[in-house]
């Protein structure tokens, strides 16, 4: 798994390099995640995160329509979590000096053992973000960039799963959320010369098929409220879904940036997030 995860991390790095040349408009935001993923990078292990998989009930679990794992599978060591935080929340206060009180302040949480984390790592997963609130209230720091700074780690360990699994073995999920955490789609993708649809997990990254008109977000199968619009030469669009007024990119992988990470591409296509909320559309997750 550690091979595999710091392999990604590497494409990462790799593909913000590519980007940062093609697109020097996004030169700014790209430096920030060339640091965090430059610290990551060789760290991948190292979070403090771990998840009990179930492999006994796999088959069980997807025939239900069940995420492999949850937070009741989360495993969390304080001290190696708190470490790796301390080393992100450093990471950006290198690439410049916005937000750098904020960050002081949960430099300071982080000395003082004030945070719990392993309830904040499980709210993050669940999607509770009531909890996280109430966290960074009692910290003093904004709430996006307390679940921001959680989700690096999280994130790098759940992907770090999702490497690990075979896709075959869920073969015939059907769902919108990921067959791996649960997490919504953060993109999708077309692939192969059909152009067969996948969604790209939010949280882990792990990809799946999908119908390819459908909503992942409401349901929505009337292919008049389903559209989309792009933006420039790009291989990467935006679909709307006027039936939940709600928004997925993807990216026509056909029309290059295969080799990119969708996670990447998603950083470097910040204007297509703009467009479709000028236009009244919300980001689904």
């Amino acid at each position: 798994m550690t091979g595999a995860a710091a392999a990604r991390t590497a494409e990462k790095l790799a593909g913000i390099e590519r980007l940062s040349r093609e697109r020097p408009e996004y030169r700014g935001i790209l430096a920030v995640f060339r640091e965090l993923y430059g610290f990551v990078a060789g760290k991948e292990g190292a979070t403090g995160i771990a998840f009990a998989v179930p492999a006994a009930s796999r088959a069980e679990r997807a025939a239900a329509g069940l995420p492999l794992i949850d937070a009741g599978a989360l495993r969390v060591d304080g001290d190696t979590a708190s470490a790796f935080l301390d080393g992100v929340v450093a990471a950006m206060e290198r690439v410049g000096t916005d937000g750098r009180d904020a960050l002081d302040a949960l430099g300071r949480a982080l000395a003082r053992g004030t945070l719990d984390l392993p309830a904040l790592f499980a709210a993050c997963l669940s999607r509770e973000r009531g909890v996280v609130a109430a966290a960074a209230a009692a910290a003093s720091v904004p709430p996006p960039l307390l679940e921001f700074v959680l989700e690096v780690p999280l994130k790098t360990a759940l992907e770090g799963v999702a490497l690990s699994l075979d896709p075959a073995a869920f073969d015939g999920w059907t769902q919108a959320y990921c067959p791996v955490c649960g997490g919504r789609a953060g993109m999708d993708e077309l692939i192969g010369e059909e152009g067969r649809r996948y969604l790209s997990c939010s949280g882990c990254f792990f990809k799946w098929p999908y119908k390819r008109i459908k909503c992942p977000y409401c349901g929505c199968e009337d292919p008049a409220a389903l559209s989309y619009f792009t933006a420039g030469e790009g291989p990467t669009r935006v679909g709307v879904c006027r039936a939940c007024s709600r928004y997925v990119k993807t990216r026509d992988s056909r029309a290059g940036n295969a080799d990119v990470p969708l996670e990447v591409e998603d950083l470097a296509t910040l204007h297509l997030d703009l467009l479709a909320a000028k236009e009244g559309f919300e980001r689904g997750r």
